[in-house]
């Protein structure tokens, strides 16, 4: 009789655990979307079909390649990058549109980012030479953004003819999450908070 008590107490626990990781998971990324600070990205489209999960869009930003010139801390012999942790600082320009001004591999830039700055957290790809000229690949984890059903391949197609936005959130510590698609201004698809 014991042992059937334990095995109970043990599935409610493990399912409260789950719930408990779930919670957690969406609480944080609404709590970046509700609290993060905005910036406005030009974006480029890569695909637009997923055959499991529908229509998305796959994006590369402006700042997915970032200037070796403008990594502040690039280690001395170094001759390509290693996988790793990127911060890069975002300023926001007169078009509105947010473009890296600096960069800091592993750590965060020392001084906090001022008004109309963000620092957004990435992750390098690795085996892109360091030289002169070159540039520093990235990932932000928000690379994806999926549409209803049927809108993947118009977007993708007025995609390659006028340029689209991307209003994305940023958490203190770097973490993006993707907030709006933005055509010329105009809002087609936002994310809910929940």
């Amino acid at each position: 009789m014991m042992r059937g008590w334990r095995l109970v107490v043990a599935a409610i626990v493990l399912s409260l655990v789950q719930i408990g990781f779930l919670g957690w998971m969406i609480t944080g990324r609404a709590a970046i979307l509700r609290g993060g600070a905005e910036v406005l990205l030009k974006v480029e489209p890569v695909d637009p079909r997923d055959l499991l999960r529908g229509d998305y869009v796959s994006l590369s930003y402006e700042i997915t390649n970032i200037p070796t010139s403008i990594v502040t801390n690039v280690r001395e012999g170094a001759s390509v990058t290693e996988a790793g942790p990127i911060f890069v600082r975002l300023h926001k320009e007169p078009d509105g549109f947010w473009r890296a001004v600096s960069a800091s591999l592993d750590v965060p830039a020392s001084a906090p980012p001022e008004p109309g700055e963000a620092d957004i957290r990435g992750e390098v790809i690795s085996g892109r030479p360091l030289e002169a000229g070159g540039s520093v690949r990235a990932h932000y984890g928000i690379e994806r953004f999926y549409l209803p059903e049927g809108t993947g391949r118009a977007i993708e197609n007025d995609m390659r003819v006028r340029p689209f936005a991307m209003r994305v959130a940023i958490a203190k510590d770097g973490t993006a999450q993707i907030r709006a698609l933005v055509d010329e201004g105009k809002t087609l698809f936002e994310e809910p908070l929940y």
